[in-house]
């Protein structure tokens, strides 16, 4: 376990799990935060020996409560909102791009900044009593870090635009009917073997196989063409076909037939 400025960062078994460790600021995400998210995905995106990584908050009351606006209350032109937006959007596209699926965790509510945290990882569970809302219209200001192109991505142009416009607050069932979330956990359930259960579904296979499946899903995340995507599968596809894990796992099913 490290600590790296406001996150606690931990890796065993293939996991990578990075915690925003700001309770008592309802782990609002600062310029130093995302700057330490970007930094730890960055530093942990070599290491092969990894199947998935964890993203969430401290405690259980905020997975991450948005922007910290005694942060961002400075910014008062155009050209320093801007300049705050890019660089959050670089540092969440360190999750967006990193090599094996990320899975949001979302231990509270994810709201504004933090629901675009969330909505940046490849999966999202959450715990029975967390919601997740893009409140920014309540705040008279639009997405920011690439979570509207996301949420729209994900739930199309006009139920994605219906919620970012009336800053619906949704709780784990109404998120899961949406398609917004995977999984929710059993009220007064164990979270932490919740996780552990939907997550070893990606540690299954070699981490190598899992880097491939990301590099597909990022694809077509990211609106490849056909013919790209079909390229990208067949080099991967033969990446993988030669290496030694799967011929081993060839043999030991051939070897149940004879």
């Amino acid at each position: 376990m490290s600590a790296s400025g406001h996150l606690v960062v931990e890796t065993g078994g293939g996991v990578l799990r990075v915690t925003v460790n700001r309770p008592e600021k309802r782990n609002a995400l600062s310029r130093a935060v995302l700057e330490d998210l970007r930094q730890t995905f960055t530093n942990n995106a070599g290491d092969t020996s990894l199947s998935v990584a964890v993203l969430t908050g401290a405690g259980d009351k905020r997975f991450a409560a948005g922007g910290d606006l005694k942060d961002l209350e400075g910014l008062r032109t155009v050209s320093e909102a801007a300049a705050m937006a890019d660089g959050a959007k670089a540092a969440l596209d360190t999750i967006r791009h990193f090599p094996v699926p990320v899975v949001a965790v979302l231990n509270g509510n994810a709201l504004g900044g933090g629901a675009e945290l969330a909505m940046a990882c490849d999966c999202r569970i959450a715990a029975f009593h967390a919601r997740i809302g893009f409140a920014q219209g309540r705040l008279n200001i639009s997405t920011a870090w690439g979570g509207g192109i996301d949420l729209l991505q994900q739930l199309g142009p006009a139920r994605g635009l219906g919620l970012l416009g009336r800053g619906d607050l949704l709780d784990g069932p109404e998120a899961l009917a949406m398609g917004l979330i995977d999984a929710v956990a059993p009220r007064g359930g164990d979270l932490g073997a919740f996780v552990d259960a939907f997550i070893a579904g990606f540690q299954g296979p070699s981490p190598h196989v899992m880097r491939a499946f990301k590099a597909l899903s990022l694809g077509v995340r990211r609106g490849l063409p056909r013919a790209e995507l079909e390229a990208l599968e067949t080099r991967l596809f033969a990446d993988t076909w030669v290496h030694d894990d799967h011929w081993a796992a060839a043999e030991k099913l051939l070897s149940k037939g004879r």
